[in-house]
């Protein structure tokens, strides 16, 4: 009867590994006798998230040695916890990045810490530098910040300002 069809139901969903909520009939003998079979949604296990900008070691050292400096010339506490990196419309080729010494996080950065030093990331240049890598690379001329952005569809001839591609919010391809 209608209880052994019951049973045959719970047997099945617990041999299969469903999780479900069963709704016991409300009377024998009408249409709705097997119940509603309600299959809850499994939970997607949560991937890890890559930090928006990844550091080099030698760019980590370095960014530790200039907060170290100028801790030490601020007094101490007073200092800036970390550096914040963001871009500024400007240049040859419309966006240069920005870096400055931060003493608190604003509301809406991005916090990464690598290698040991915390970078913030300004929440209006997020879009433009998600996926890049910050190096540090000294030579017998020079000592810079590279920022190796997989954003960047074209750059001056200096090096010092940059474009992305395009964002294609909302547009159907098709």
């Amino acid at each position: 009867g209608a209880s052994s069809v019951w049973a045959q139901v719970q047997a099945h969903t617990e041999s299969a590994g469903l999780r479900t909520m069963l709704r016991a009939p409300l009377s024998r003998g009408m249409a709705s006798a097997a119940g509603k079979v309600v299959v809850a949604p499994r939970r997607r296990s949560r991937l890890a998230l890559r930090a928006p900008i990844q550091l080099t070691e030698t760019a980590a050292e370095r960014i530790k040695e200039l907060l170290d400096r100028r801790r030490e010339s601020g007094g101490g506490d007073d200092g800036p916890a970390a550096l914040r990196v963001g871009v500024k419309t400007r240049g040859c080729s419309g966006m240069s990045y920005t870096m400055n010494y931060a003493t608190e996080k604003k509301k809406l950065d991005e916090e990464v810490v690598e290698h040991g030093v915390t970078v913030w990331i300004d929440s209006a240049a997020l879009m433009h530098i998600v996926g890049t890598t910050m190096d540090y690379v000294e030579d017998d001329l020079s000592a810079e910040f590279i920022f190796h952005n997989p954003n960047a569809e074209g750059s001056c001839g200096c090096g010092e300002s940059f474009t992305t591609k395009p964002l294609d919010i909302g547009r159907a391809d098709g």
